[in-house]
């Protein structure tokens, strides 16, 4: 196979959310595709590629970067080369261009055969992504993250609206620690995420108590193959 930048071969476009657009990373093996994705990396890249332990970590981060920089590269105007990522102190990564950081907001998410990449031109973003296997830990993770009115309602649901309760909570909340760019710095228990999003809504709109100026629009991407959440910031003016 020849492939190309121009040429996608593992992703496609996903969702419009406002001014972000979300795109979907298929991760299945691939031997093609993954030999493909690794020639796009830089040194650096590859590198860290080699550190993964597990080969499926590995392809994760392997496809998800290449279809990242294929992304950048046409929104942004510039050449692979010219690309390159860095991190906040908090680990938020950003892009520059030819050394410079670039005016773009990107949040990453993957997860088993599944990956999202969420851009957008303005305000702060992040995306998560969750599959849907079964999970024997729910109890653990929510007492770690949940609030109490979230935790309440875990525990008196069950099937699967325990399971999807659980999922719309944790994708949610990851994303947002993402947009926020605060790593764990933040005790996801004092956040609760709004009950209409808990009840099945697919939107809604977040303040945080100890950031009043700041508005965040939440949404659901989930589907029957994944979990899935957007959170992007809103202009408060």
């Amino acid at each position: 196979m020849t492939s190309t930048l121009e040429d996608p071969v593992w992703w496609r476009p996903f969702a419009s959310v406002g001014t972000a657009t979300v795109t979907y990373v298929r991760l299945s093996p691939d031997s093609e595709c993954e030999a493909v994705a690794l020639e796009w990396l830089d040194s650096s890249e590859r590198a860290r590629r080699r550190r993964f332990r597990h080969a499926g970590a590995g392809r994760q981060f392997v496809l998800c970067r290449a279809a990242l920089r294929a992304i950048l590269r046409e929104r942004l105007g510039c050449g692979n080369d010219q690309l390159s990522f860095d991190a906040s102190e908090r680990g938020k990564p950003f892009a520059l261009i030819d050394g410079v950081p670039a005016s773009i907001s990107f949040s990453v998410s993957h997860s088993g055969r599944h990956g999202l990449i969420a851009v957008a031109p303005t305000g702060r973003v992040g995306v998560d992504v969750e599959d849907r296997a079964v999970r024997a830990d729910l109890d653990a993770v929510a007492a770690m993250t949940f609030a109490p009115v979230e935790r309440a309602e875990l525990a008196a649901a069950s099937g699967g609206r325990r399971t999807d309760l659980f999922l719309t909570v944790w994708t949610t909340k990851e994303a947002l620690v993402k947009a926020l760019g605060v790593g764990l710095s933040r005790d996801l228990r004092r956040v609760e995420i709004p009950r209409a999003l808990r009840r099945g809504a697919k939107q809604a709109v977040l303040r945080l108590p100890d950031l009043p100026t700041e508005i965040w629009q939440l949404e659901n991407l989930g589907n029957p193959d994944f979990a899935a959440a957007i959170v992007t910031e809103l202009n408060s003016d």
